[in-house]
């Protein structure tokens, strides 16, 4: 064999181990995105009022905010303007059992929460009313962000609602 051919044969031989390395690749990609498809995400079930208005002319005062943990975790819950900076705090380090829907209800003002109560609906839900004494928030679209502690992790809102200032 000439040096050309064993160069040619050393080429081809290098092609073939990269091909199958990518297919390989390619069978491990595949997977583990099957096993993150079925993995159940932390935060489960948001769900937001569309809108809300909190003065004394606004049809729903409160916004009502609920979800559900896949893991039972201490929660803090903030509530984020569009740039994504912290507008108010609703709860701060709350330990929250898994798979049990969590309601709470912002009433549209600033600063973090100085305590809270809890109140009852007609459906048998308890809901938590947190106490913010601040100014109102200025008129816009909002999200919340639920911050898991012993998960040191944040998940935001897929869906944001709207303050109303009439």
């Amino acid at each position: 064999m000439t040096s050309p051919d064993r160069a040619l044969a050393g080429a081809d031989r290098a092609a073939g181990a990269v091909f199958a390395l990518l297919v390989a690749a390619c069978f491990a990609a595949f997977f583990v995105t099957q096993r993150l498809k079925h993995t159940p995400t932390l935060v489960q079930r948001f769900e937001l009022t569309p809108f809300f208005s909190p003065t004394p002319a606004g049809h729903v005062k409160r916004e009502a905010i609920s979800f559900k943990l896949a893991h039972a975790d201490e929660v803090t819950v903030t509530i984020v303007d569009s740039t994504g900076s912290d507008v108010a705090t609703l709860l701060r380090d709350r330990f929250v059992t898994r798979y049990k829907q969590f309601s709470l209800r912002w009433n549209g003002r600033l600063g973090v929460a100085h305590g809270f109560t809890f109140v009852g609906t007609a459906a048998g839900r308890s809901v938590l009313l947190p106490s913010n004494h601040g100014p109102l928030a200025p008129a816009g679209e909002y999200r919340v962000r639920v911050s898991l502690r012993g998960q040191r992790r944040a998940v935001l809102s897929p869906r944001s609602f709207t303050l109303v200032r009439r």
